[in-house]
């Protein structure tokens, strides 16, 4: 019998129907799991404060939406922080109270203070642990603030409090990890899997040069967001559970290898580029001896001819990079040993650029290893005591605690000066407002959008207090009231253009409408604390547009200067983790540059110029103390030796130029590292070391001549101190 033939159509609109039925559970289908979450979280933390007869359960619907997240290892991560800090905040708040109730002008400024402490330490600090810091204020303004008019029942009024809070904790991180969980700890997997492909291709494109600048700007700059992430993702997997736990260790290593495999191969490249530029037949004699090895890198990160994609693949790919690694050495010599026989020869050229690939393939054997250790639960490359290290402008986290304190002060003194009766929700509100918005990119707009979210949260608040409430009986009725009002706030929160209305929305009406227990309808009251609210707002974001406004140049150009100072630190600081510091820190720097600069293209392509300068050199650096450290005792490599002084003295003039780029200290610097080549040169040509040491001393040359062309690259953005046409010219030539 033949086929019916509409069993093809009807197979093929079942399969299109399929796949359009997945691609919504991908996405929206996600959305709408959270909005459920998120309702069924708030009406059991409402339920259960009801039912201990808790003062205000409107507390616990609050943090519910405070620390819900859509991955359930960040609810456990915004609560455990907001567990410690608002056990600290209340500590805080009982000893101020205890010292000023009786002077309410000192009780604000001491809270005022406290409050600019922790903001500017949320501000100084990354990811869920500045959460931590902004519930250490936040709860002792929450706490303090009320119960500061009525001392004799403060400490009571805190313990229910801060039992209120953990009710909002505990039934958010249940209902997250019990009902349609999402684990940070799964996405990772396809995050180190995707980066790790992502690096091959781009290694593999850029050494057979079909990368041009821009592709390798864009690289870099989605590098830079990916690294950020993944140490945001993974310092909040670890509250998932022991899985995440076990691969802690190696998930840091790995994106601290991924730093320094990545930063190395761009060093690489851009010696290349710069030989390739220089259009001298030393240089192609370079290029030459140099490009085969080239070539043999990307068959290694394949496997069968397929690019590497599993734990496995990468272990596959491991071995074949350390095989390649142990012979590379010997290759090289009898390469170079071909060269030396060549009057021409650019002996230096490639001593680097042979020194800089040995360095890449170490690297990204490591890289690769790490990868591979992670498809079993325990390993060896799990012992790692390197930590990604954020870094922060110690000046901008004290400006933001300056500018909440006096917000609070002035807000307080309004408070005392006109008794307003909502006075202390107005001032409560602006040190939340202010410690929140501190840590986005944009407070002053952060701060105004929860402002209007509020104002609409306050339409809405009327309409169920005042209209819907007194026609309801029971709780699941009271569910189902809610639920509308609610699902608006939810959902705004899941769109990116809406999260700071969202977020405004939910918080603030709970806060308004959210019920008690016993319901009290005071008209009055409730426009006094909607009133109240949205000033707080409107002041807070009026403050980040005036007190040194956080979007302003003077903050990018501050950290500008801090990613310049990671040379000064590449320079001067312990060896001890010294690298991670580097690497992570400059990296941290160039992703805060970013988020202020989003509609600043050009702002952003100049300080991806001076990081990879800045990685350059750095890394130069450090090399070239480490090799110099480990040189044995010998009087011959004593620190009072010149050529160990010139040394010193370059890296000195690099610190001093990084720090503050000027054309003296530019030609000062480069004439150091001139200085420096030639007297390791002269003290190699004085004495025959034996094998081990000549090859340390060839890699400090290595590591002084590639300093030297870092400064000369003529697309460096040091580029515009070379003072006359002879350092312009020499830009493209490189010392022999």
């Amino acid at each position: 019998m033949s086929a019916s033939p509409f069993s093809a159509p009807r197979s093929a609109s079942f399969a299109a129907l399929y796949a359009a039925a997945a691609d919504w559970a991908r996405h929206d289908g996600l959305t709408w799991v959270y909005l459920f979450k998120a309702l069924a979280a708030c009406f059991l933390a409402l339920g259960v404060a009801m039912k201990l007869d808790l003062p205000q359960p409107r507390t616990a619907m609050t943090t519910v939406f405070i620390v819900m997240q859509p991955q359930s290892g960040m609810v456990f991560a915004k609560s455990f922080y907001r567990i410690c800090g608002t056990l600290v905040g209340l500590v805080v708040m009982l000893a101020l109270i205890g010292l000023f109730a009786q002077q309410p002008e000192l009780f604000i400024v001491a809270t005022g203070v406290w409050v600019g402490i922790c903001t500017a330490g949320a501000a100084r600090n990354r990811n869920f642990r500045s959460y931590g810091f902004v519930l250490a204020g936040y709860t002792a303004a929450l706490i303090g603030i009320p119960a500061s008019q009525h001392p004799d029942g403060a400490f009571l009024s805190a313990l229910t409090r801060v039992a209120e809070v953990v009710v909002g904790i505990v039934c958010a991180g249940a209902v997250s990890g019990l009902v349609f969980p999402r684990f940070a700890g799964m996405q990772m997997r396809g995050t180190v899997r995707a980066r790790f492909s992502a690096f091959v291709e781009y290694v593999s494109a850029s050494l057979a040069g079909h990368n041009d600048r821009a592709q390798i700007e864009a690289t870099n700059a989605r590098f830079v967001a990916d690294i950020v992430g993944f140490e945001a993702a993974r310092s909040v997997a670890v509250f998932e559970g022991p899985d995440s736990r076990m691969r802690g260790g190696r998930l840091a290593r790995l994106n601290s290898e991924f730093m320094t495999a990545s930063t190395r191969f761009h060093a690489l490249h851009q010696l290349m580029n710069r030989l390739r530029n220089s259009n001298t037949s030393g240089a192609a004699i370079a290029i030459e001896a140099l490009e085969p090895y080239f070539r043999e890198i990307a068959p290694l990160l394949a496997k069968s001819g397929e690019p590497v994609l599993t734990a496995a693949d990468a272990a596959h790919a491991a071995a074949q990079l350390e095989v390649f690694k142990a012979e590379l050495p010997k290759r090289v010599r009898a390469t170079r040993a071909e060269l030396e026989v060549h009057p021409d020869a650019p002996l230096l050229d490639f001593d680097t650029g042979a020194e800089l690939l040995y360095r890449f393939i170490d690297d990204l054997h490591a890289y690769a290893a790490t990868y591979a250790s992670l498809a079993v639960d325990t390993h060896e490359r799990e012992r790692w005591i390197e930590r990604y290290e954020p870094k922060t402008n110690a000046i901008a986290a004290s400006v933001a605690g300056v500018r909440a304190a006096i917000v609070m002060i002035a807000l307080g003194a309004f408070w005392i000066a006109t008794a307003w009766p909502s006075g202390s929700t107005l001032t409560l509100t602006a040190a939340a407002v202010c410690a929140l918005a501190s840590s986005s990119p944009n407070p002053k707009r952060t701060a105004f959008q929860m402002a209007a979210g509020t104002l609409v949260a306050t339409v809405m608040g009327m309409i169920a207090v005042f209209g819907v409430f007194p026609h309801v009986d029971g709780f699941p009725l009271l569910c189902a009231t809610l639920t509308p009002f609610l699902l608006l706030g939810v959902f705004m929160t899941t769109r990116p253009a809406l999260a700071g209305y969202g977020v405004g929305y939910c918080i603030f009406f709970c806060f308004l409408a959210g019920p008690d227990n016993v319901i009290h309808y005071d008209p009055s009251g409730y426009m006094n604390d909607a009133v109240a609210l949205v000033l707080s707002m409107l002041v807070a974001s009026i403050a980040f547009a005036v007190l040194l406004p956080p979007s302003t140049p003077w903050l990018r150009n501050r950290l500008l200067v801090d990613l310049r100072r990671q040379v000064v630190l590449a320079s001067r600081a312990g060896m001890h983790r010294v690298r991670s510091r580097f690497e992570s820190g400059a990296r941290d720097l160039m992703f805060q540059i970013n988020a202020l600069a989003q509609h600043e293209p050009e702002l952003k392509r100049d300080t991806l110029r001076w990081l990879f300068s800045v990685l350059e050199v750095g890394n130069a650096v450090i090399d070239l103390r480490r090799e110099v450290a480990a040189l044995p005792a010998d009087a011959r490599y004593a620190r009072s030796m010149p050529w160990r002084v010139s040394l010193r003295a370059m890296r000195d003039a690099l610190a001093a130029l990084f720090e503050r780029p000027r054309e003296d200290r530019f030609d000062r610097a480069l004439a150091a590292t001139t200085d420096a080549i030639a007297a390791v040169q002269q003290m190699l040509a004085a004495f025959t070391p034996p094998r081990e040491e000549r090859h340390q001393l060839q890699r400090i040359l290595s590591q002084l001549h590639f300093i030297r062309t870092a400064l000369l690259d003529p697309q460096s953005p040091l580029e515009s101190l070379m003072s006359g046409p002879a350092n312009a010219s020499e830009g493209v030539r490189h010392a022999t």
